[in-house]
């Protein structure tokens, strides 16, 4: 029987609580943006603000606890680099970690459906298909974990929750599929019929593109920066500033 120890229950829990709040703030500042102004373009600066300033916020409080992912696919890069020294989480650990990123996700989207008068769960009517989105996608994704990595393998790990709140705003307004970049919140955001939703049938073609991009800009880290400089140092097991070289 497998056991989870009381560490990584408050690892799981720390994922659960961001990626809950996370998700929380992207649908329901989209929520409210619609509501409130019939202007496209200041509907998305509303909704594109809140969620990078979200997200750097719960990276900086949730770091030290569990690595501040949010994302399974951040959770896979850290296992990645650090799979050789130990550094980041097991591989065990990466569907504990996938479970508890979408459970909140899920969760955090329908407490901001529920919050503003709306069924808990709501599949989503948006379709976002075609080569042009999946590419937005990959691009997002790609370079959010090149980001992630390069930072830490060059010894400026420090900067990693600004520097990611400050691409995913970025990756929004540059990408043309909104840059969703997280497989656990796109899942989430099926499940609501708003601004900010994805019909389920695209979700499968975003994750593809998303896991296509990771791929590539993990590799592009360790072609790039080499070998980090945190590999010789105890690093907080999972954090994503502590990201090492494998």
């Amino acid at each position: 029987m497998t056991t989870v120890s009381p560490h990584l229950v408050r690892r799981l829990a720390a994922e659960a609580v961001g990626t809950t709040a996370l998700a929380a703030v992207v649908v329901g500042s989209g929520i409210q943006a619609a509501a409130l102004s019939p202007d496209g373009g200041i509907r998305f600066l509303a909704n594109v603000g809140a969620s990078a300033l979200a997200l750097t916020v719960l990276i900086e409080l949730l770091g030290p606890v569990s690595g501040g992912h949010f994302n399974p696919l951040v959770t896979a890069g850290a296992w990645w680099a650090g799979r050789r020294d130990g550094s980041g989480p097991a591989l065990r650990e990466l569907a504990w970690y996938a479970a508890a990123q979408t459970a909140g996700a899920v969760t955090g989207t329908g407490l901001a459906n529920v919050m503003f008068g709306r069924p808990f769960a709501e599949p989503s009517g948006h379709g976002r298909d075609g080569t042009a989105l999946w590419l937005g996608e990959a691009v997002a994704t790609g370079t959010l974990l090149l980001l992630v990595a390069g930072l830490v393998r060059s010894g400026r790990g420090r900067l990693v929750p600004a520097a990611v709140g400050l691409w995913v705003g970025a990756a929004c307004w540059a990408t043309s599929s909104g840059g969703f970049a997280n497989p656990a919140v796109t899942l989430g955001r099926a499940l609501t019929d708003s601004y900010t939703g994805i019909a389920p049938g695209s979700v499968p073609g975003f994750v593809l593109a998303q896991l296509a991009g990771a791929a590539v800009g993990v590799t592009l880290a360790a072609v790039l920066f080499g070998r980090s400089r945190a590999a010789r140092t105890t690093a907080v097991p999972g954090d994503a500033r502590d990201l090492v070289a494998g």
